[in-house]
């Protein structure tokens, strides 16, 4: 079995290609590698399949923790601080206005079928996505995916995500599978709960520990998984992110936020702040902001405020110059073009499609075009999220949390998951979404 995310020979090519996007020259690592025997092509998919020789794993590892270990130019660090104290915002908070219990229970239902929806596709890149939706009958997507009536010709060009085709297909779907864009949700709530119990804020130190305690090794990915190494290794939580790390610009942090902004409705600065605190035990600069702008994104929603504003209120809690906020506007601004959906995302591709199906610009772009063209309409939405083809349960869920909070989920999407969770994360296998929502409004008032 190969072990995604933490082979030495896969995470030298990733640590180069991210050194390489920040504007280093690694041009004498990079001959190091080849000259081993190594690839320059970052792996798609998390690991390739030959196990590698003892010296060319030896090689890999040094040059991940030389590539990673480069100081980053100056010119991109004062660009993109990463602490919240450091970003010198102060966001306006937005007034919440009735109704706060039902968007948080929308928020729920909507990440959930929304990660759900982009579960069976996801590493199938968007021409597959189309491919199997139209064979389906189910083009331009607005549901669940199916095999009935798919092609066998596309089937084979394109094969299902195995990990969760049994349960993630309509007329399988039997309530809401296992996935990391939930597990991290919920462990954000228990982590509001234990600080709010101990009278303290959210710490990085205290994600952390919630994590060695409650989170399987095995359901952490990326960014995730090498600071979890870390931390078993002995690196305290602070510097977790930065040993061996090449994917702290990675979505990774943005899928585990939107819980600070809904306990904390209508207070983005909180809500950016406890976000950051939790990405930086894993991720820097666009990694962070990532979460910070989700957190706000999902304080407004859930306060009552329309998706344009939510995605205006999110911007304010990133730094305005950083790269984050520079994909955000760019997908604002497409959603708010003459250009049809298809060729609004011919466009995204253009601008990001150099960077890797799981980096966080190219996903946050696409999530603000996919839920700003949405609007009020949650199957619209969140089937524009799936079919841009990057990370398609990840940006399925967080547009659907948006879209979820601020008008709900059609029944006919909801109903398929019976509005329960099933996790291993202990202690919450099959609890109940409305008990998720009745937690976290009971975490607002407390707020209050």
């Amino acid at each position: 079995m190969r072990l995604s995310w933490t082979q030495p020979e896969d995470l030298a090519a990733h640590a180069l290609a991210a050194a390489r996007l920040d504007g280093l020259d690694v041009s004498a690592l990079e001959a190091e590698l080849t000259a081993a025997g190594g690839s320059l092509d970052a792996p798609v998919n998390g690991a390739t399949p030959v196990p590698a020789s003892r010296e060319l794993r030896e090689v890999a590892a040094r040059i991940t923790d030389a590539a990673t270990a480069m100081p980053r130019p100056s010119a991109l660090r004062e660009r993109e601080p990463d602490r919240w104290e450091a970003m010198g915002l102060h966001p306006a908070p937005i007034a919440v206005r009735a109704g706060l219990s039902e968007r948080l229970r929308g928020a729920w239902l909507g990440r959930a079928v929304g990660c759900l929806i982009g579960k069976p596709v996801e590493k199938i890149p968007r021409e597959g996505i189309r491919a199997i939706a139209q064979s389906t009958g189910r083009w331009p997507l607005r549901g669940y995916f199916t095999e009935q009536g798919l092609d066998r010709e596309v089937a084979e060009r394109w094969p299902w995500n195995r990990r969760s085709r049994p349960t993630s297909l309509d007329g399988v779907i039997d309530g809401m599978p296992e996935d990391d864009d939930l597990n991290f949700a919920v462990l954000a709530l228990v982590a509001q709960e234990r600080a709010r119990a101990a009278g303290a804020a959210v710490t990085t130190e205290g994600v952390a520990q919630l994590w060695l305690e409650q989170l399987p090794a095995g359901r952490v990915f990326t960014a995730e998984r090498i600071a979890y190494r870390n931390l078993l290794a002995g690196d305290e939580p602070a510097v977790a992110a930065e040993r061996g790390n090449p994917f702290v610009d990675w979505i990774g942090a943005m899928i585990r936020t939107d819980a600070y902004g809904w306990a904390h409705p209508g207070d983005l600065g909180t809500a950016a702040r406890l976000a950051v605190a939790d990405a930086r035990l894993t991720h820097r600069r666009a990694g962070v902001h990532g979460a910070a702008f989700m957190a706000g994104a999902a304080a407004a929603a859930v306060a009552g405020a329309t998706t344009g504003d939510a995605v205006a209120a999110g911007l304010q809690c990133v730094p305005e110059q950083s790269r984050l906020a520079d994909a955000v506007r760019f997908g604002r601004d497409l959603a708010a073009s003459d250009l049809d959906d298809e060729a609004a995302l011919d466009e995204l591709h253009r601008a990001y499609g150099h960077l890797h199906w799981v980096h966080v610009l190219n996903n946050a772009a696409l999530l603000a075009f996919a839920a700003l063209r949405g609007h009020d309409d949650f199957a619209r939405g969140v089937g524009l999220a799936v079919a841009g083809g990057w990370d398609t349960d990840s940006v399925g869920a967080s547009v659907g949390s948006l879209l979820g909070a601020a008008g709900g989920v059609p029944q006919e999407l909801a109903a398929p998951i019976r509005g329960v969770y099933r996790t291993t994360l202990a202690g919450f296998d099959g609890i109940a979404f409305d008990e998720l929502a009745a937690r976290t409004l009971a975490l607002t008032e407390e707020a209050a």
